[in-house]
């Protein structure tokens, strides 16, 4: 990505505008020439001494020569601005190359180079560059971190130029600016069986045609990915076109991410929040479960999801993974506080949802929450609940428990309706809760099994 360019005054009004625009630019030590020579030429004037009148005109005319030169220059500088990567994760770096080009046929003064960053970025970068020879080039860069999600726009890129006697200043802007997205934090976890499936895709009941790469019954078109030895030769030699044998495929399973973004659900602010957290593990989750080949969907407390998602949410493998979990992540880089107050809109988008997996990252539960809550494990798959435990997140980490904490006693509901709920302290890494949860949810099968047997 890059800013930048090259202008030049065009007609008689631009031509009219640079010379207000030079003479402005003019610095303390150039008016104080042009005072000096203006005085000089007066004085020389009335007492007819033709010495100080050609004085008087060298002074005055030393500060328009260089401003009239430097308002030139300015319009024949080029600057871009190139950013790698354009998406980073919160605590992330990324580097920013800017490039000066010189295209005119006369040298540059001292240049003074300034691009406009936010202030959690990082300090707004400043350069000196050297003088410029015509055609020449200079180049620099600096890097920006964040902690905190969010879009950041980069720029517009300024340059102050001045002549080598200190006469004149002037200063150029490029319009153009780049963004830079802070995605949430994503961590690394272990294969899980929620859903009693190793990976993806369902058992083979309900099967689905497959999409490129995958088997068909009817010969179709020849995709990108498809294995040669499924080649239909017949029908190619028919259509005249490589054509391949096309056999069912198990549906591909279902994930619904949920993530509990209700203002008052959580307390405090910053890198460090619980809802940071919870955006977080919401994050970790859905790329995980892409990256399985489960069809994936992100939903909020309001019913939302996310844009250009289909009804079947995002599929996993291959390319469409990383595009969707691309889409996915700068969603939930903006993604703040919602006004609701219940979770009944999330409730209601999932009913009727059919089986698939559903994976809950909540915030405090009252009593009427929690039994909304509770009303969405009726669905095939599993359920499984991260409630953060608003105590912990509050007091001091080392205090012991309050007895008779509802915090518990929402996790106990919790469980009753057949959710896998897994209370999140302050300070808890996701990959351990993550274990904690299927193993807790293998205990539960287990015993289901044998209570059948």
């Amino acid at each position: 990505m890059s800013a930048g360019g090259t202008a030049r005054t065009a007609g008689g009004r631009a031509d009219a505008g640079g010379v207000r625009t030079a003479l402005a630019g003019l610095t303390t030590r150039g008016r104080s020439f042009l005072a000096a020579g203006i005085a000089a030429a007066i004085c020389a004037y009335v007492l007819g001494q033709s010495e100080l009148l050609r004085v008087g005109l060298l002074l005055a005319a030393l500060p328009l020569t260089c401003a009239t030169v430097l308002h030139r220059t300015r319009y024949r500088v080029s600057g871009t601005r190139a950013l790698s990567p354009a998406r980073v994760p919160a605590g992330g770096e990324a580097r920013v190359r800017l490039r000066m080009d010189n295209v005119s046929r006369l040298p540059t003064g001292l240049l003074m180079l300034q691009d406009r960053v936010p202030y959690v970025l990082g300090p707004r970068p400043r350069f000196v560059l050297d003088r410029m020879e015509p055609g020449g080039r200079r180049e620099v860069s600096y890097r920006v971190r964040s902690d905190l999600r969010g879009r950041y726009p980069l720029g517009p890129l300024q340059l102050r130029l001045t002549d080598p006697f200190g006469m004149c200043e002037l200063t150029r802007s490029f319009p153009e600016s780049d963004t830079l997205t802070v995605i949430p934090r994503v961590t690394p976890l272990a294969p899980a069986r929620f859903a009693g499936e190793a990976r993806g895709y369902g058992d083979g009941h309900r099967r689905a045609p497959a999409l490129a790469g995958d088997d068909d019954v009817i010969p179709r078109g020849y995709r990108y990915g498809d294995d040669l030895r499924r080649v239909h030769w017949r029908s190619t030699a028919r259509y005249g076109e490589l054509m391949v044998r096309r056999e069912e495929q198990p549906r591909r399973a279902r994930c619904t991410v949920l993530l509990d973004t209700r203002g008052g659900a959580y307390e405090g602010a910053g890198p460090d929040s619980a809802f940071e957290w919870a955006v977080s593990g919401a994050a970790s989750a859905l790329v995980h479960m892409l990256e399985r080949g489960f069809s994936v969907r992100l939903l909020t407390d309001t019913g939302s999801a996310v844009p250009g998602e289909s009804a079947d949410g995002f599929a996993g493998g291959g390319q469409e993974s990383a595009d969707a979990a691309g889409l996915i992540l700068d969603t939930l880089a903006v993604i703040d506080h919602s006004g609701g107050e219940d979770l009944s809109r999330a409730h209601d988008a999932l009913r009727g949802g059919g089986d698939g997996l559903l994976i809950a990252f909540l915030g405090d539960l009252d009593e009427e929450q929690a039994t909304t809550v509770a009303g969405m494990s009726r669905r095939g798959g599993g359920a499984v609940a991260f409630v953060l435990d608003p105590a912990t997140w509050s007091r001091d980490p080392s205090e012991p428990p309050r007895p008779g904490d509802p915090h518990t006693d929402r996790l106990r509901l919790l469980r009753d309706a057949g959710w896998t709920a897994v209370s999140v302290p302050r300070g808890a890494a996701l990959d351990e809760l993550w274990h904690r949860a299927d193993h807790e949810r293998s205990g539960l099968a287990a015993v289901a099994r044998e209570a059948r047997a």
